[in-house]
């Protein structure tokens, strides 16, 4: 027998950043090796993403919890893996799909098909002595630039890493100065109340970087995430803070507006997950000049992206392996986005995990790109 063979599998129920229930599995080979892997879990969730399982309890963490998914991990897949080759993550990868039996992953939960995904890989890695990225295939040479989320607002060891930490405690300074609120979302970022506009967070941004001694455009660009799918209201664009709406050639005015106007380098979810025609429209006036970056309009699902692709739709997909649920599915999202010359950028989720994957993944896959959240929490 193999010593990559699986010789058990278990999980439980762990706590997330938010202190919310998340699923944890841990994973022994028959030579020795054994991983644990954590599931994130996303607060702004795309309406096409694979199923997240919650016990809906409300004796429990409000109905949050998470022992369906556990028992669905020891009772229907731990029986099934059992024996099988971890390091054939693909074979793993589909006997676990065909196992859950749907397409969002519906039956047994993508949180617990995820864990255990990601379980195999990282003992895998560990029976065959290197990094997980570089059992992933990763040559290590290429390092992701960090996108780090330093306002938050709605649902939410590099010199780059030192430079954004520094503009962020420029920022708290900045926001302390003007008597507004410091406190820290879910993300990390800033949270401050008594903004008057939607642009003055970009003023405010703006003079951090400044404050930190950074030339901004040059040293410091911006990432926007409108999360525009939760300001969607009867095919509007809800901008309340401003008492206006918006129909998508206005959003895409807007956004083109500001690009002229500020160093802007990237727009996440600039336009509502399924209004495919705003894309193009915002693809076609912002393309050549943004990375547009589709998080719900893609959820990380090759067919999304191949529509993406086909209606000329974003230029970039985000990549958060739990919206899809298993890494080979993942890894065919960032294959598919590479040969269709879009970007890709894997991402965490709001509420994280001490599980540090997504780094190995993104050395690994050699995207280039890494969003982690903020400079506090964990």
């Amino acid at each position: 027998m193999s010593d990559t063979a699986i010789e058990s599998i278990r999980a439980r129920e762990v706590l997330d950043s938010r202190g919310d229930p998340t699923l944890a599995v841990d994973l022994a080979l028959r030579g020795g090796a054994a991983a644990t892997a954590m599931v994130p879990s996303g607060a702004s969730t795309g309406a096409h993403e694979a199923v997240e399982l919650r016990d809906h309890d409300p004796r429990r963490y409000s109905g949050k919890g998470v022992r369906n998914a556990v028992r669905n991990v020891e009772r229907t897949i731990a029986p099934e893996l059992t024996g099988k080759d971890a390091a054939d993550q693909r074979a793993i990868d589909d006997l676990l799909r065909g196992l859950d039996g749907t397409p969002n992953k519906a039956n047994l939960g993508a949180n617990a098909i995820l864990g255990v995904s990601l379980a195999c890989a990282r003992a895998a890695a560990l029976a065959k002595g290197v990094p997980l990225y570089r059992y992933l295939d990763g040559d290590g040479r290429t390092l992701p630039v960090p996108l780090m989320n330093i306002l938050n607002g709605g649902k939410h060891a590099t010199e780059s890493v030192r430079i954004g930490a520094e503009v962020f405690h420029a920022l708290k300074a900045v926001l302390h100065a003007r008597g507004m609120s410091t406190g820290v979302g879910d993300e990390g970022g800033f949270g401050p109340s008594g903004l008057r506009t939607n642009e003055e967070p970009l003023e405010l941004i703006l003079t951090a970087i400044e404050r930190a001694g950074y030339r901004a455009g040059d040293e410091v660009a911006l990432a926007l995430d409108p999360a525009a799918t939760e300001l969607l209201s009867d095919g509007r664009y809800s901008l309340k803070r401003e008492g206006r709406a918006l129909d998508a050639a206005e959003l895409v005015a807007l956004y083109a507006d500001w690009a002229r106007r500020y160093p802007i380098v990237s727009l996440e979810d600039g336009l509502a997950e399924d209004d495919w025609s705003g894309w193009a429209k915002l693809t076609a006036t912002l393309g050549e000049r943004l990375q547009l970056v589709g998080d719900d309009l893609f959820v990380t699902n090759v067919e999304r992206i191949r529509r993406g692709v086909r209606e000329k739709c974003a230029n970039a997909v985000l990549i958060k392996v739990n919206q899809i649920g298993t890494l080979s599915e993942a890894v065919d999202a960032v294959a598919l986005a590479r040969r269709s010359g879009y970007a890709a950028v894997i991402s965490h989720r709001s509420g994280e995990t001490e599980d540090t994957t997504i780094a190995d993944l993104a050395v690994a896959l050699g995207t280039g790109q890494i969003k982690t959240g903020s400079l506090s929490r964990t």
